[in-house]
């Protein structure tokens, strides 16, 4: 009956005894709780490991209506193995019932938290790290080597971990060490329910596997906030045990930068990568991570690794150049390393061994920089994380970086011979040094980028080069891609055009964006005139609702010949295309073929209309795409239904068509058969001029980035969104999430590297957005459109990342 006692999970119960919890009388959450884990799909309770079992076909379930006395018959399979996670809960919600873990500050801050991994006391140095992708790399990273590490990002576990395989060289494919190098993990939320293709386990089973302890359900702002304040922070976390003896150890504070980190993860051994390759490369290992040797390997070096105390000097004859990788702790540690080092550059200077490349990596910037004579400083809070801005100082280009160091070099004491190469943006640290006549160089940050950005692993090929010609001067090469701005040219008058007709419900989008681009460009004192027949908008509202109006306001249709009427009459010295939508991007390409741009001496600010042209027409967009070998579905351009109906027989069934300079896709859509094709092609050639046929991607994953690049060539994306349906449900039917949720480092690297090189080569100059396709089986993918303009998507990005796009 609903009176007798529940047999409660063993951590969920208190003494062994029987008694009557104040949770299982009738109507108490308990049998809430109960009722919820008999009506799970996907999990049932086992006694033997507690929830998170996943249910074999021989687990008795329950209906969703069972009563509470049904409980005690849910035993799975005792055989079965937890897949999700061990020890963890259905939500955060329910953390009560589960074994919590103290996070002890040395400032006397205590936190609890639930635990999801090894369940040992452990102490070390408390940092924080950003990055929405990655944990994988990130927890086996040397660099990490004695630190709790807490991840901003509040969603972690999401796509699971892969498997422990090796690629054809011997490196760990998907990590960056063989385990984990962290002392613990510290995580606001854990995802219980991994989704990924390449995903094997769980993050909670991989860290059990590993015996390191992690927490979830702890405020990391909080954290975050305290270690920017403080800097970093001497901790450890307690578990209670069941059973507490009296000569238990108790757990101490201990600053792990006291240790040599980097004796503990280097090599013991010697070992050689890409044995038989080209350039012959010597590389120290302090704690270096796979990808940097595989980085190097793929371009055809052969790399000896080699202990971090191993004298340098006396092998140098035998290679080409000289590597000096990263590592964990404080570089005063590795004053063995240091001298080894000193030892080969002056044999080099005094002439007693020909000149050498020597190439370093985040330790190595600062070994090679005290080998000079310079020295190092502890950060407050230290540089780690995928987004730190550092600035060339030579081209004064700026990159976005993968960072992962709590000391700096202090490039002020470098000797006159040498000279800083890159600065952090945010603090103003050195991220870089180089020698004045020596191919000697060096880089804070992680070139390889595992995980992260990899905007900078050019500096591998540089040090490649260097080897087949060490006399070249490296200056020329690292200052390439200076910006020279044009001639100013003047500009006080510019043209918007607007939003056009609007639907209810529809295209609000651009009148935000336009409203935004008003607001812009009255704030560097410009003249604004705006085009948009829409009464009922913020951008024609007179007092601006809060934002600046337009000087003048001329409520006509954004077509051509009304938009030239203008033009004549006001004479501006500039025009914006891209705040008005699908309308705005056809009426500019239509002024510029017509010559009305050119006759009155308007300019086109932004994204040039022969870039426009080029993502709006599905023809040159692919020849475009095709230039840069970038992958885009099989498609044939077709401005007729007969040569519709010829694509598709060399494509076949399903297919898709996509109208080109089409609003809001109208026209757009799969094809199931000829008569279907038949009639959407002639649908969507009454409207547009040109259609797509494509072979269907239907059930792919949708993801997109906004891309930003300004005409010095910078470009950053600012973030990436998935759609909640797959391809065959239009964006406009669908939900988008910022920023994405299944998807790996891998995935979101690579994307995100595309969208860069994409944009750069089309010409953008301002926002766009690029959407793929994506295999949800492989890391697979197709590029399906480009929009040189703001878009919905862009609204949304600026919303949730709070960047002003629009």
């Amino acid at each position: 009956t609903d009176s007798q006692p529940v047999s409660l999970p063993p951590c969920a119960r208190g003494p062994a005894r029987t008694r009557r919890p104040r949770l299982c009388r009738p109507g108490g959450t308990m049998r809430i709780f109960a009722a919820l884990c008999l009506a799970s799909s996907a999990y049932a309770y086992s006694p033997s490991v507690g929830l998170g079992v996943r249910r074999s076909a021989a687990t008795p379930v329950a209906a969703s209506h069972s009563r509470v006395r049904d409980a005690p018959s849910m035993v799975a399979d005792p055989r079965a193995k937890p897949e999700a996670f061990i020890g963890s809960t259905f939500g955060s919600n329910s953390a009560m019932f589960y074994r919590q873990g103290t996070l002890v500050l040395e400032d006397g801050t205590r936190l609890k938290g639930v635990s999801f991994g090894y369940e040992a006391s452990v102490s070390g140095e408390i940092v924080f790290t950003t990055g929405m992708v990655g944990y994988p790399e990130s927890l086996t990273d040397p660099s990490y080597r004695g630190q709790i590490l807490v991840m901003t990002y509040p969603i972690i576990g999401n796509y699971g971990v892969p498997e422990d395989d090796e690629d054809a060289w011997g490196l760990p494919r998907f990590f960056e060490s063989d385990h984990v190098q962290v002392a613990a993990l510290i995580v606001s939320d854990y995802s219980h329910h991994h989704s990924h293709w390449n995903s094997r386990r769980s993050l909670s089973q991989w860290l059990n596997q590993q015996k390191v302890p992690a927490l979830y359900g702890i405020d990391t702002r909080l954290l975050t906030k305290k270690i920017r304040a403080k800097g970093a922070l001497r901790a450890y976390i307690e578990f209670e045990p069941n059973v507490k003896l009296a000569e238990a150890p108790q757990v101490t504070f201990e600053d792990p930068n006291l240790r040599n980190l980097a004796a503990e993860v280097s090599t013991k051994e010697t070992k050689v990568y890409g044995e038989g390759n080209k350039h012959k490369i010597l590389a120290v290992d302090c704690g270096v991570k796979a990808n940097i040797i595989r980085s190097l390997v793929q371009r055809d070096a052969e790399v000896t690794l080699v202990p971090w105390d191993t004298p340098l000097a006396p092998l140098m004859d035998k290679f080409d150049g000289l590597f000096l990788s990263n590592g964990p702790g404080n570089p005063a540690s590795v004053q063995v390393t240091i001298d080894n080092i000193k030892a080969v550059m002056d044999a080099q200077l005094s002439g007693e061994a020909p000149v050498k490349p020597i190439f370093g990596i985040c330790l190595g910037n600062q070994m090679l920089g005290m080998a000079a004579g310079a020295t190092t400083f502890k950060l407050p809070f230290g540089n780690r994380g995928q987004n730190q801005p550092v600035i060339n100082l030579l081209s004064r280009r700026c990159v976005i970086t993968p960072q992962n160091h709590g000391y700096a070099l202090d490039a002020d004491k470098l000797p006159e011979d040498w000279e800083a190469l890159f600065q952090n943006r945010n603090d103003d640290s050195n991220e870089g040094i180089m020698h004045k006549t020596k191919p000697w160089f060096t880089a804070q940050f992680h070139p390889e980028a595992k995980c992260g950005p990899s905007d900078t692993s050019f500096l591998f090929d540089l040090f490649l080069e260097t080897l087949d010609n060490p006399d070249k001067p490296i200056r020329e090469a690292l200052s390439a891609g200076k910006y020279v701005a044009e001639e100013e040219k003047p500009l006080t008058k510019v043209l918007l055009l607007g939003s056009g007709g609007l639907s209810i419900g529809q295209a609000g989008e651009f009148d935000y964006s336009g409203s935004q681009a008003i607001k812009a460009l009255k704030e560097e004192g410009l003249e604004v005139v705006l085009i948009n027949p829409n009464i009922a908008s913020v951008q024609t509202n007179k007092d601006g609702q809060g934002q600046s109006p337009a000087d003048r306001v001329y409520l006509l249709p954004v077509t051509p010949e009304f938009v030239e009427d203008v033009i004549k009459r006001e004479r501006p010295e500039g025009i914006i295309l891209s705040m008005g939508g699908q309308t705005g991007l056809n009426c500019g390409i239509a002024l510029e073929k017509r010559g009305i741009l050119e006759k009155y001496n308007v300019r086109v600010l932004g994204t040039q209309v022969d870039a426009i042209e080029a993502t709006e027409d599905r023809g040159i967009f692919s020849d475009k795409l095709n230039e840069i070998n970038e992958r885009i579905a099989p498609s044939f351009a077709c401005n007729t239904v007969d040569a519709a109906i010829a694509a598709s027989e060399k494509i076949g069934f399903p297919l898709m068509i996509r109208s080109a300079f089409a609003l809001g896709g109208l026209g757009s859509g799969l094809c199931y058969d000829k008569a279907q094709l038949l009639s959407m092609a002639r649908t969507a050639l009454a409207s547009s001029p040109q259609i797509l046929v494509e072979k269907s991607l239907k059930g792919w994953k949708e993801v997109e980035y906004e891309v930003v690049r300004d005409a010095a060539d910078n470009c950053i994306t600012v973030c990436n969104m998935e759609n909640f349906d797959p391809l065959g449900i239009h964006t406009g039917d669908s939900i988008v999430v910022a920023p994405s949720q299944t998807l790996s480092n891998a995935e979101y690297m690579k994307l995100r590297s595309v969208a860069i090189k994409v944009a750069r080569h089309l010409g953008i100059v301002g926002e766009c957005n690029i959407q793929y396709a994506l295999n949800p089986d492989s890391e697979e993918y197709c590029i399906i459109e480009v929009n040189a303009r703001l878009s919905r998507s862009s609204a949304l990005a600026s919303k949730a990342t709070g960047y002003p796009l629009a």
